[in-house]
């Protein structure tokens, strides 16, 4: 490839070229940039990356200069774009059109192909606003594809743009998910915030539906762990037998990247079982206002038996009915009934007691 004075990728300022739209100019492009060691970053729209594609495939690129592409998959053009210039492996596109979405990292020769997954940018600690993030990662090209605007990308995109660029793909590949990890880790703050404001709620005795707020707060953790626990061993996997492009700076990298996601996977594993702790006791609280509630209403049932009785014989329409022509047959009636809701009582009071 010519030097940097003689290339037209080398000579547009980093704030002019690309397209600035989020959802993609015409091949789904998002962003795109010249990256290299001893040059600062560059930003290519898709007609300047197919140039560059084209010249690398002719061994005019420059060593150490490496392209990152980023889509918007949900752009008619983005897929064929890359089939017609990126010539990514194929088991990338057989993981855009796989079910399975559980991040990994795997080798296709001298490729990685990593799925990863990541929080939508306007995250709002809902289990749906988890997205993925297809990656392909060469020595010289590293593209990724999403359908969501996720918030890990953005972030990498912005550290890019003011300079902060590593200096291969596969660094930037490790500073994607130190990147992830951090997201990764407000989001734990934010759960562990809200489950502190349930359980203060829950010792101030004010309930308030907080067990469904926790439920949603527990599925997302779950959702989370469940789609990133695969990548630490998937990737201990990889570097046991890396790419012979990979160095062995770039290895350890990626090695430093997955114990922040390990690190992020206990704490989430903690919050469930604190989420799980109180559920139950909510429960147990829900549980005990309904056994006194169920309590009160048998004591008043109880209560009013007698007086129900002796109202239902006394009202019959029949003859003998006692104490019908004595003066005082009304309030030896009210006494009767009087001395049997006492005894009532006292023995629906006493088995609570009792207990």
């Amino acid at each position: 490839m010519p030097t940097a004075d003689h290339s037209p990728l080398l000579t547009t300022p980093l704030s002019a070229s690309a397209s600035q739209n989020y959802g993609g100019d015409a091949a789904g492009l998002i962003c795109g940039y010249l990256l290299g060691p001893d040059t600062p970053p560059h930003e290519v729209d898709s007609a300047q990356a197919a140039q560059w594609l084209a010249r690398l495939q002719a061994g005019a690129a420059r060593p150490g200069q490496f392209l990152w592409l980023h889509f918007n998959l949900s752009h008619a053009q983005a897929v064929r774009w890359m089939e017609r210039h990126a010539h990514l492996p194929e088991a990338f596109f057989d993981a855009l059109k796989d079910r399975s979405v559980s991040t990994r990292i795997e080798r296709d020769d001298d490729t990685l192909i990593a799925v990863l997954n990541d929080a939508h940018f306007d995250f709002a600690f809902e289990p749906s606003d988890i997205a993925t993030l297809w990656t392909s990662v060469a020595p010289h090209l590293m593209v990724t594809g999403r359908t969501r605007p996720l918030r890990s990308v953005d972030v990498l995109r912005t550290a890019v743009r003011t300079g902060n660029a590593p200096c291969s793909s596969v660094a930037l590949l490790a500073e994607l998910m130190r990147t992830q990890a951090s997201g990764l880790v407000d989001i734990v703050r934010g759960v562990t915030q809200r489950i502190d404001d349930v359980e203060d709620a829950l010792l101030a005795g004010r309930l308030d539906h907080k067990r469904a707020r926790l439920g949603v707060l527990r599925r997302l953790l779950v959702r989370l762990q469940r789609l990133l626990a695969p990548e630490p061993a998937a990737l201990f996997r990889l570097l046991q037998h890396p790419p012979v492009w990979m160095g062995a700076d770039d290895a350890q990298e990626l090695r430093d990247s997955t114990e922040e996601f390990s690190v992020v996977l206990r704490d989430m594993q903690g919050l469930q079982e604190r989420i799980k702790l109180l559920q139950e006791e909510i429960a147990a609280s829900v549980q005990e206002a309904n056994s006194r509630s169920l309590f009160v209403l048998t004591v008043v049932t109880v209560l009013a038996l007698p007086i129900n009785i002796l109202a239902g014989l006394f009202g019959m329409n029949v003859g003998g009915v006692p104490l019908a022509d004595n003066g005082h047959g009304f309030w030896i009636i009210v006494a009767v009934v009087a001395a049997f809701t006492a005894v009532a009582g006292w023995l629906a009071l006493r088995g609570t007691r009792d207990t």
